[in-house]
């Protein structure tokens, strides 16, 4: 992976990074974390695992995607409690953020009676309401270029 300038990605949670986070320091690709790391808005800033993706992210092993928030907060449709989480993740290391929309908002959780063959209905989310989040959590202009632009084309080679 290392040879072909690719990186792992990952959709997990905060409790299985704290399990990795040895394991992402010690790779020589970087990981991507998905959809704030699978953190829980409501759980607050102190809950477990969140700081060792923080720690993550300063290293410079990890990049986190500022995305889908909508997995993470019930507050639509701005998901306002999401605000210190992402500051908090831009502000440990803005080289390692970036940001994407989950179009087209695939449910992939798990209800009751639903099969795993089931196709669910798409989330209907406005991306570009999302996206006017974007100087709520990163007001300085060069970081947010840093997140839609200069991040992502190092990250991805473009």
């Amino acid at each position: 992976m290392k040879a072909r300038g690719w990186h792992v990605q990952l959709y997990t949670t905060l409790p299985m990074i704290s399990a990795i986070k040895e394991l992402v320091l010690a790779s020589p690709v970087p990981a991507v974390f998905d959809h704030f790391g699978g953190l829980e808005a409501s759980l607050g800033l102190e809950q477990p695992g969140f700081s060792d993706l923080i720690a993550l992210v300063k290293s410079g092993k990890a990049y986190v995607k500022v995305s889908g928030a909508y997995r993470s907060s019930k507050l639509a449709p701005d998901y306002q409690d999401m605000v210190p989480y992402a500051r908090a993740l831009i502000a440990a290391n803005p080289d390692r953020i970036v940001w994407g929309t989950d179009w087209p908002h695939p449910d992939s959780s798990r209800v009751e009676g639903r099969k795993p063959t089931d196709i669910a209905p798409l989330y209907r989310i406005d991306d570009g309401r999302l996206l006017n989040q974007l100087p709520v959590w990163a007001p300085d202009a060069e970081v947010r270029k840093k997140i839609l632009v200069d991040n992502p084309a190092r990250l991805y080679g473009f």
